[in-house]
């Protein structure tokens, strides 16, 4: 009998080491703060919830909602989340942000031309002055850092080529809903802006290297639901449901720009998201 308790005891042992390391029963399951630090130093190279500066408060909320919470929302890497924050920011124009989210897409493994296509792209969606503006934020960030400017060149399509190679692109993901939505305009103006979308859109800025297709559909879904524009939104999401993206990729891209953008425009973004799946 004496031998069996030891035995016994030792049975005892190993179950709650069972209980307590098995991969279905962590010692300790990691909380918000613990994921939000984690990030942080990833993103930042810094430590989080600092007690220190003007509103610390603020600031403990932030970081915990937006690098503890949204950031675990999905499947999305951490480059993936951080090139449609640089997205976002850039169409904000909120440019101390951008320049501190361009160093962190840089620390979590994002590439310069990577993040320079990012931002180029935009200019097709919110014009060349405010795409400048972010461009000159990501030089600025590329200088600090050694990073030798201009980068190479990755443009792919001759002068005479950017209509048929856009349209090689454009034709598949959106046939020609913008030409007929712009026909019977006075002179056939609307088959200019038509042509220019092709040409400039996806001839200029689709083609080029750096980014895929997938990725860059995506990421001007971070655009959109930043603009607030859900008619355009709604076409780009069946646009990035052909070019490969996944529902559950295109909903966490919408979530994530959530601590961007606030709750109004996110939410009308995954209404859209919904009507989309509703009628395949």
């Amino acid at each position: 009998m004496k031998k069996l308790i030891p035995l016994i005891l030792v049975f005892l042992l190993a179950q709650n080491c069972i209980t307590a390391y098995g991969a279905n029963n962590p010692v300790k399951k990691q909380t918000r703060t613990d994921i939000c630090k984690d990030n942080y130093r990833t993103l930042f190279k810094g430590e989080a919830l600092q007690t220190s500066g003007d509103d610390p408060e603020m600031m403990a909320i932030l970081q915990k909602y937006i690098f503890g919470e949204v950031f675990t929302v999905g499947d999305l890497d951490i480059k993936t989340r951080e090139l449609l924050t640089v997205t976002s920011l850039s169409v904000q124009q909120t440019l101390p942000q951008l320049k501190s989210h361009i160093n962190a897409a840089l620390n979590a493994g994002v590439t310069p031309i990577e993040i320079r296509e990012a931002i180029y792209q935009l200019a097709p969606f919110i014009g060349f002055p405010k795409t400048l503006n972010a461009i000159g934020v990501m030089n600025e960030v590329f200088k600090e850092r050694g990073i030798k400017t201009p980068l190479k060149p990755a443009a792919t399509v001759k002068e005479n080529e950017r209509y048929e190679k856009g349209f090689a692109i454009q034709n598949p993901l959106y046939g020609d809903e913008i030409e007929q939505a712009l026909s019977e305009l006075p002179d056939d103006m609307g088959k200019d802006v038509s042509d220019f979308l092709t040409e400039v859109c996806f001839g200029d800025f689709y083609t080029r290297d750096g980014l895929d297709i997938k990725t860059r559909e995506l990421l001007f879904v971070a655009a959109l639901v930043t603009t607030g524009n859900n008619t355009t939104l709604k076409s780009h999401i069946k646009g990035n449901l052909k070019a490969g993206n996944s529902k559950e990729t295109i909903t966490a891209a919408i979530i994530q720009c959530l601590p961007y953008v606030g709750f109004p425009n996110t939410i009308a973004a995954l209404k859209t998201m919904k009507e989309v799946l509703s009628e395949k």
